[in-house]
């Protein structure tokens, strides 16, 4: 399982590449592996060429691509976003909403998203609307 905060939680000291493979650091893959999956998902994020980048270095629509790239590196069946555009431009919020569902369909990955976020919701194949933790109202709408 993979996770996606609002606030990015990048380790600050870390580039970009560190952040993403620091889930295989913790479990012992091997370092020639950690590099080559890390710049893979890099790249597939759209950012190749930032690998060595430290947070402070990059826009808040490049971390929580990095934020994406590190709850994936593990090919999760499942990763759980919270708010994951409520710190963006509405610009960078489509961007990442469509890696997130083009990284969803091509790696088999379900994204479980908790937002307040309209543009975002109206973009998820399923939406269940919870008040004071209750369901009111579920909508589906199958991808073709």
């Amino acid at each position: 399982m993979g996770f996606v905060f609002q606030k990015f939680n990048l380790v600050p000291i870390m580039t970009a590449l560190e952040n993403v493979v620091y889930p295989l650091m913790l479990n012992g893959v091997a370092i020639s592996d950690q590099q080559r999956l890390g710049h893979q998902i890099l790249e597939r994020v759209g950012l190749g060429g930032f690998e060595s980048h430290r947070p402070d270095n990059l826009s808040g629509g490049q971390q929580q691509r990095v934020a994406i790239a590190r709850a994936m590196i593990h090919q999760p069946q499942i990763v759980i976003a919270d708010e994951p555009t409520a710190s963006l431009d509405s610009q960078t919020a489509n961007t990442v909403i469509d890696m997130m569902k083009s990284l969803g369909h091509d790696m088999g990955t379900t994204f479980i998203v908790a937002t307040h976020d309209g543009r975002m919701a109206t973009r998820c194949d399923r939406v269940m609307n919870l008040v004071d933790g209750a369901l009111i109202q579920e909508t589906m709408k199958w991808a073709s």
